[in-house]
Formats: structure tokens, sequence, C-alpha cells
């Protein structure tokens, strides 16, 4: 009984430590008003290179239109399994989306970036439709978009 004792506390000890190292981002997207169909945002994580490391959420459920969002599809984003979990509906014209990610403290000011690319059926699509970088600072200071998405905030 001590041995499963002291194995739990050492277990709990190593724990802790991992548990306070991430934090939840609430991330609001909002999109400007435009005619058509609702968008299929990708919303993702990228190095200071811009290469693919996390898809944070994916609004829009057919995966067979998941290859329209293209810098995320091709950096790894849409391969399978890196999306589940992390979907939901498709967003309207003007609408606002609003979700949480948990992400590690160590790339919080670590030249890691948000980007969202963008598409909506019979338009055209869009690579990195913004970019946000992930640092203190930003917090809670939104960034314009391009051409679907009118502003990204993210907020610590």
């Amino acid at each position: 009984m001590h041995k499963f004792l002291i194995a739990g506390c050492l277990a709990t000890a190593l724990a802790l430590p991992t548990l306070a190292q991430a934090r939840e981002v609430t991330l609001t997207t909002q999109l400007k008003p435009y005619s058509g169909n609702g968008a299929y945002l990708a919303i993702y994580l990228t190095d200071a290179s811009g290469a693919y490391q996390k898809t944070l959420w994916v609004a829009g459920k057919k995966a067979k239109y998941y290859k329209h969002l293209a810098d995320w599809a091709r950096g790894g984003g849409a391969a399978a399994g890196q999306y589940d979990g992390v979907t939901g509906a498709s967003v309207g014209s003007g609408e606002t989306l609003k979700v949480s990610a948990d992400l590690a403290d160590s790339l919080i000011d670590a030249g890691y970036q948000i980007r969202i690319d963008s598409a909506v059926e019979d338009q055209r699509d869009v690579r990195a439709d913004v970019i946000l970088p992930l640092t203190l600072k930003g917090s809670g200071q939104p960034a314009s978009g391009g051409t679907y998405v009118q502003s990204l905030r993210y907020d610590l």
C-alpha cells in the first residue's frame, strides 16, 4: 500500500508542471459581409518559417472541401486525424466564430503564428487570409484580415 501511495504522489508531482504549462486561448474571428454560402475556415498554428504545426479549429464539416484551404491542407492539417474534435459548422457572411484551444506556454513569444485559410463555394480560396503572431503583447489585439476575414483576435 505504501508503494502505491508513493507512486501516486510521484505521478501527481510530475504531471502538475505539465498541466501548468498550457493555457486556454480564445479565438474570435469576425467575417466580412459577402454574398454566398458559409465560409470554410482552417485556423491553425505555424512556426516562424510558416510551417504547419497544429490545427486549432476547422469551420465546415465536409472534409471533401478541405483541399480548398490550401496552405493548411498542404501543411498536413487535412491529414487523417489532424482535425478530429476541432470542427464545427461553416461560418456565414458577417458572422462571428468564437472557439477555444489549449496551447503550450512555450509557443507564446516564440515566433509562432495563428493563421486562417478561407474558402467560399463558387468564390475564391484564400491562403493566409490573416496571419497573427502569437505573443503576450498581442493578446486582445485584433488583426485585420484580407478577403473573407474582417478580423482575428486571441485572448490568453
